[in-house]
């Protein structure tokens, strides 16, 4: 029968035994969530099972994430491994998708959105700010100083018309710069 000591010898297999999942390991204050159905490495005391994510997270986020429903139960979007019985921590992005830690690490180097839904997966208000700087000393081409355009914000997903540079274009609504084009260019109506 598994246990955590051998029945003749009484040799400790584990610091840590798990009847449910008769898992053996080292002590990593590891405890079985019932909820999740595997054992995850704690400690306890610092986590939470949210029921519509149906994913242990860290009690900093209780009240703080938006959940999606099952979202453990996807693969990460990055390496497309397994997220909800990974031994690497999940990462919860701003808009309620995840990836591994490791994942989300690698994904910073590259690039800021989530790789799902394209919302900006850190809090950009001060690069954007910079860029507001930069798109105010970048004067356009005269050609293209009247130009409009139709832009879809990623972050808010407020449709608004701005006017085109070629540095970014600003989100009316949330004023981030995580904007794309959403129809072409045009002139306003005075110089058409």
């Amino acid at each position: 029968q598994a246990q955590q000591r051998c029945e003749s010898c009484h040799s400790l297999f584990g610091e840590y035994y798990c009847s449910i999942c008769h898992l053996f390991d080292c002590d990593k204050k590891q405890y079985h969530c019932a909820e999740c159905g595997i054992c995850r490495i704690g400690p306890k005391e610092d986590f939470f099972h949210c029921s519509k994510c149906n994913l242990c997270l860290n009690l900093s986020l209780r009240g703080k994430h938006k959940c999606i429903e099952n979202v453990s139960r996807q693969d990460c979007p990055i390496c497309l491994e397994d997220i909800h019985t990974s031994r690497v921590g999940a990462h919860v992005l701003p808009c309620g998708h995840l990836l591994h830690r490791t994942c989300y690490e690698d994904m910073l180097k590259e690039g800021y959105r989530c790789p799902l839904c394209m919302h900006s997966a850190l809090d950009m208000t001060r690069y954007w700010r910079q860029l507001d700087d930069e798109v105010a000393q970048t004067p356009m081409p005269t050609e293209y100083q009247n130009m409009m355009v139709e832009i879809l914000c990623n972050d808010c997903n407020a449709r608004s018309t701005v006017q085109f540079h070629l540095l970014g274009m600003k989100c009316k609504n949330c004023e981030s710069y995580n904007t794309a084009q959403d129809g072409r260019c045009r002139l306003p109506l005075e110089e058409q």
